[in-house]
């Protein structure tokens, strides 16, 4: 399932984090690449570890938190810091998949990485090329959002960044481990959610909408993991 969520951070917001990561160090984004990615990625990368790294990341978790679509769609367990990359110059990022496991880090829990989450942090007419990628059965799709914007896809996906010929391309990508494993009942349970929620702007009293909110909460029963 690949959707975009807008509004994820205020325009305020977006603001407040490029100043924050724009005065930060940046390495050589490989810093945090398995084999297989290190032989496909050129870009630069916010040093993960750094004081600048962890005042975006609170920013950005604090949103995500208040995010009625990011939670609606991803059923969020545990959420992977999220990271800063840049890509200027030519640089891109090849076909790749991310990886399926990765330790939390300072602590000894790991991820399962379901879902994955590309946070646009500058607006689409600030550089040329650097579309997101995303290969699906039903082919190509090519994501490129306003700041502040986010897509979310199955962390299965074969993906890749084009290379950004002009400006700079700046976003947070990060990972979930949702509470719901399964690629297809996330689906089922996230337009169920967006028809209960537009059941209920146009008719608040229905009855249907206990009836369907129960059989919402009694999949996540059957199918959650926590």
């Amino acid at each position: 399932m690949l959707v975009q969520i807008p509004d994820v951070l205020t325009p305020e917001q977006v603001r407040e984090v490029r100043r924050i990561i724009d005065a930060g160090e940046w390495v050589d984004g490989n810093m945090t690449s398995g084999a297989q990615a290190a032989r496909a990625k050129r870009n630069q990368q916010l040093d993960e570890k750094s004081a600048t790294t962890a005042k975006a990341q609170g920013i950005i978790y604090d949103a995500l938190q208040q995010s009625p679509g990011f939670i609606s769609a991803v059923l969020p367990l545990k959420v992977y810091p999220p990271l800063f990359n840049r890509y200027q110059g030519g640089e891109s990022f090849g076909n790749h998949v991310d990886n399926a496991i990765r330790p939390l880090p300072g602590k000894e829990d790991r991820i399962r990485t379901d879902v994955s989450t590309t946070l646009f942090l500058c607006e689409p007419d600030e550089y040329e090329g650097g579309e997101l990628l995303i290969d699906d059965t039903y082919g190509t799709h090519s994501v490129k959002l306003p700041a502040g914007h986010a897509v979310i896809y199955p962390s299965t996906s074969l993906h890749r960044v084009a290379a950004v010929t002009e400006g700079a391309r700046v976003a947070s990508f990060f990972w979930t481990q949702s509470m719901v494993r399964d690629d297809t009942q996330r689906a089922l349970l996230y337009e169920l959610d967006q028809s209960i929620q537009s059941l209920y702007q146009t008719q608040p009293d229905a009855p249907e909408i206990v009836r369907l909110t129960g059989i919402y909460h009694n999949l996540i029963r059957q199918w959650a993991e926590v």
